[in-house]
């Protein structure tokens, strides 16, 4: 982790800062392709195959079904469940307020209507890392926005936990509203969502983070009739803080994003090298208090690095890194705000970690990573929403801008183009 002022930067140092673990897929492509091709080819044999290779079980029946998920309300604590419920509700209700902030318009210029209808995706496909682990907020964070939308079919897949799905998933599913889920992982989950099998719906769009694997599939299905909401690697914060920040806050913020994997980034630019060095001693004081997720952590410093520079530096070298989650604790953080340009979730003030976003804010947590928030936003009512334009034109509308539609389609050589507004206008 090293501590610099931003002005002293090396060119070598800039690029190891701005391309941060970007995912290498060259190698793993021809794996992905094949898993793909065997999916597409031999359906619901080939999932049975790669779970039993992979996952280790043997699956016949990958879709859960009522009883398993009344099963799972039994087997998690009940204060899980509570917490589930509750920031269900803060998601739905912020996702709720998005879908109402999106309008159907229309203009009439002199016989010339022309608008905008909106309309949901018919089939999203939900994506969930598990196995070992469980991600509840994961399922309500791309569910919740899918469901509010009003996609007719959401289904959701995850890997099994043995032969059995992972009860926390089951349990955040069946409460966010999932209409299907299935008890399978990896590229080939993504493989039956793209093309579907016997058991498993082919769906319009697949949403969700999941390994290099994962996004490896979601990167080669997109544009074979069926849409991803964006490539995503690992986790990441930048923080911008002055003179007037809380160093034990940034610290713990710090070692939190570090917790998330071994490759997860974390940027913290402040106003002054006093300021730099007192974070620095705080992080490493709380690491050496016995930590939990200490190797984890110890390994994401590597890509880790503590700047310094005018507070207009810290907002360009921000806006240039485009971090997934930016956090901003200065002593008026909304003048900052005004200035940024990219990011995936911002998080202002002292009382507003990432966390908050992460599970109970109602805010979305499947973000853009490593640069990609300069053209991507965070997932949303949006991500599973079709905006169609419509015309319609009287006798006199068309007339008023035929000489323009001749004239352009004479001159690009598509003359029935030209002729299809002429016979209208014998």
């Amino acid at each position: 982790m090293i501590i610099k002022k931003i002005t002293d930067l090396t060119k070598k140092e800039k690029n190891i800062i701005f391309n941060r673990n970007k995912m290498n897929f060259k190698n793993i492509f021809p794996t992905v392709r094949e898993i793909l091709d065997n999916v597409k080819n031999n359906g619901d044999s080939a999932l049975r195959e790669y779970t039993k290779k992979f996952d280790k079980v043997d699956i016949d029946d990958f879709k859960v079904h009522k009883e398993e998920i009344e099963q799972a309300y039994n087997k998690i604590d009940y204060k899980i469940i509570e917490a589930i419920e509750k920031a269900h509700n803060n998601i739905k209700s912020f996702h709720e307020i998005q879908l109402k902030n999106l309008k159907e318009w229309e203009v009439d210029n002199n016989g010339i209507k022309k608008g905008q209808i909106i309309r949901p995706i018919e089939k999203a496909g939900c994506y969930v890392p598990g196995g070992r682990a469980f991600y509840p907020s994961t399922v309500l964070m791309t569910v919740v926005p899918a469901k509010v939308a009003g996609v007719e079919k959401v289904v959701v897949v995850s890997p099994p936990n043995g032969t059995e799905g992972n009860p926390a998933t089951l349990v955040a599913s069946d409460i966010a509203k999932a209409d299907e889920i299935y008890k399978i992982g990896g590229a080939q989950a993504i493989g039956a969502l793209a093309y579907g099998t016997k058991t498993i719906p082919k769906v319009d769009i697949i949403v969700g983070p999941g390994n290099i694997f994962v996004t490896a599939a979601k990167m080669m299905v997109y544009g074979n009739n069926v849409a991803i909401d964006f490539p995503a690697g690992p986790s990441e914060v930048l923080i911008i803080c002055d003179e007037t920040a809380n160093e034990e806050y940034i610290a713990m913020d710090f070692l939190a994003q570090a917790e998330h994997d071994p490759n997860s980034s974390c940027i913290i630019t402040t106003t002054s090298k006093e300021k730099a060095e007192f974070i620095r001693n705080k992080v490493m004081n709380l690491l050496n208090n016995n930590v939990k997720r200490k190797e984890i952590i110890n390994q994401s410093l590597k890509n880790s690095a503590i700047l310094y520079g005018e507070l207009e530096e810290c907002i360009k070298l921000s806006n240039e890194y485009a971090p997934e989650h930016l956090e901003i604790i200065t002593e008026n953080p909304r003048g900052v705000l005004k200035d940024i340009k990219n990011a995936g979730s911002i998080f202002l003030g002292n009382y507003a970690p990432v966390p908050v976003g992460d599970y109970a804010s109602g805010t979305n947590h499947v973000l853009p990573t490593s640069g990609c928030a300069k053209m991507y936003s965070g997932l949303s009512v949006d991500t599973f929403i079709k905006k169609p334009t419509v015309q319609e034109l009287t006798r006199e509308g068309l007339k008023s801008i035929s000489d323009i539609v001749i004239t352009l389609a004479e001159a690009e050589g598509l003359y029935n183009h030209a002729e299809a507004v002429r016979k209208r206008l014998i």
